[in-house]
């Protein structure tokens, strides 16, 4: 069953974050998502010092991995990537940056 907020067309990035804050309300969810982008950032660093392009598919699967593992396991519910990939990448790494301030608890 598709809610409300599922369906709507979102128009801009600004309309869609809260809707992704909603899809991370859990918070060991969140904390594999900060492992996951920490370690896909890292693989993207060691991809752009090296040239190694190796890097870019160790660096997508360790991403989402955790990011997946919080959905599936924790969250319980499928992850935006599926139906908004651009706009979930976004917000991963928004989230990211709201963690580190503390604007969004660890």
């Amino acid at each position: 069953m598709t809610t409300t907020t599922e369906a709507k067309a979102f128009q801009s990035f600004a309309d869609f974050y809260p809707y992704y804050l909603s899809e991370h309300a859990n918070r060991t969810c969140r904390r594999l998502h900060f492992v996951g982008t920490s370690l896909g950032t890292a693989c993207l660093v060691t991809l752009l010092v090296t040239r190694d392009w190796w890097w870019f598919p160790i660096g997508l699967l360790v991403g989402y991995a955790f990011a997946w593992t919080g959905h599936f396991f924790f969250e319980k519910n499928r992850p935006a990537t599926f139906k908004r990939p651009f706009y979930s990448f976004m917000g991963d790494y928004v989230m990211y940056k709201d963690i580190w301030t503390g604007k969004i608890p660890f």
